[in-house]
């Protein structure tokens, strides 16, 4: 299961895509995103990206243990059909 640092933002966005993609070519469709703490709109625009790269190789990501604040964003942008996501679970 593939796990992107504690941040996913516009800071390190370009960082993010690139490492989920070789995480993808490694065959990984599990994403975690519990570790998520900073997030901002670009979180979701990579999660599109890393969704698109599987797809191209016939692969659907899973993400997992999305943070409240993500699922937020992924549903005010309407993108909820697109991303493949179960809600992190709160303690």
């Amino acid at each position: 299961m593939y796990q992107p640092a504690q941040e996913l933002s516009l800071q390190n966005a370009v960082n993010s895509v690139q490492a989920g993609l070789a995480a993808i070519a490694q065959g990984q469709i599990d994403f975690d995103l519990s570790a998520l703490t900073v997030v901002d709109s670009s979180a979701v625009a990579v999660m599109l990206e890393w969704q698109r790269a599987a797809k191209r190789l016939g692969k659907v990501i899973t993400f997992r243990s999305v943070p409240a604040n993500v699922s937020s964003l992924i549903e005010l942008y309407g993108l909820s059909e697109l991303l493949t996501t179960t809600v992190a679970e709160r303690h």
